[in-house]
């Protein structure tokens, strides 16, 4: 437990310094420990929505509602890779 609460923090560091990729892979490593912690699930989709991966971001919140149904962040995070997902879609539809 130890080891997931100092990745976590070291995700949650680099979050806030901008390092979306890498904060991502920490968050990764936490749920190779820990798959029932929601909040990892959360965090890594925030940076996936900062790096564009709207997919990702999603299935993350998915995961969490699967869980906690009622989980605000999850249903506001999924919202914007919603909504990053249909920009996508129009972009490429001008193409």
């Amino acid at each position: 437990m130890e080891k997931f609460k100092r990745l976590k923090n070291e995700g949650n560091d680099l979050v806030k310094t901008g390092e979306y990729e890498e904060a991502a892979n920490k968050y990764s490593e936490c749920m190779k420990l820990n798959t029932e912690e929601y909040t990892v699930y959360t965090n890594r989709a925030l940076c996936y929505l900062k790096l564009y991966k709207y997919e990702e971001a999603k299935r993350d919140c998915d995961h969490v509602l699967q869980i906690e149904d009622s989980n605000i962040k999850a249903f506001y995070r999924r919202a914007l890779a919603y909504k990053g997902l249909q920009v996508r879609k129009k972009n490429m539809a001008g193409i």
